[in-house]
């Protein structure tokens, strides 16, 4: 792992047990910004684990996490101030209106009303905006999460399977939007979707039992494992090779 004053993230040793379950085992890697990166694996690898832990919702058993140049045990509102996170399943207010939701996270933030419009018109949820959460369908949700989560415009978006429930052009909508935004943000991209790593990140790093079993390029970890493509490429390395 090498670490450098231009790193937004840095994941050193990180570990995070649950009595004798490992779910990650001694995970380090950096992240800059312009990273698109993939945390790729089958159910159960650790993705949403790491996540959390990045984000500060979860505490790891031992390992450090560093947000922008600071340890995010000895600098949590600070590390937060800096992240926008998507976790899995879309929690909101269901009572709530989309716009609601927005702007009362939005105030929890310190931040305007021209903040709420930026989001609601980034995400293009503007045709439900006084809808309330609870009639929405699970892909305009998840497009209401993804709004909450760059409200900030912060330096680093965590998305947990961010396009899980969309329809295809929703789908098509969000990734071209996450390659857009990552010119000055470092995304970091929890996923079991092959073709969502392949055409929308410029970094996989491969989980398989909560741990690391690749990173780097498509071209590097094709090279790695001696295959043709990422399907072949990840059957291999999660032990799922016929």
């Amino acid at each position: 792992m090498k670490t450098n004053e231009n790193n937004t993230v840095e994941v050193k040793n990180l570990c995070k047990n649950y009595g004798t379950l490992q779910a990650s085992a001694n995970i380090s890697f950096c992240a800059k910004k312009g990273d698109i990166i993939a945390l790729l694996g089958p159910n159960g690898a650790g993705k949403s684990t790491l996540m959390n832990m990045i984000a500060g919702f979860l505490a790891p058993s031992s390992g450090s996490i560093k947000i922008m140049g600071k340890n995010i045990a000895e600098h949590p509102v600070f590390a937060k101030k800096n992240i926008g996170f998507l976790p899995e399943g879309s929690p909101l207010y269901y009572d709530m209106s989309v716009k609601m939701f927005l702007q009362y996270m939005a105030e929890l933030r310190g931040l305007n009303k021209q903040a709420v419009l930026k989001a609601i018109d980034t995400a293009n949820i503007g045709n439900v905006a006084e809808q309330k959460n609870e009639t929405l369908s699970k892909g305009y949700q998840r497009r209401v999460g993804f709004a909450q989560s760059i409200l900030h415009n912060p330096p680093i978006l965590l998305l947990d399977e961010p396009t899980d429930g969309l329809d295809p052009n929703q789908k098509d909508y969000i990734r071209n939007l996450i390659k857009q935004m990552a010119a000055d943000k470092t995304v970091i991209i929890s996923t079991h979707l092959l073709e969502e790593a392949e055409n929308v990140c410029n970094r996989i790093i491969v989980l398989d039992a909560g741990k690391i079993k690749a990173d780097g390029t498509m071209k590097d970890i094709l090279k790695q494992t001696k295959t043709k493509n990422l399907a072949e490429a990840f059957r291999i390395l999660t032990g799922k090779e016929k």
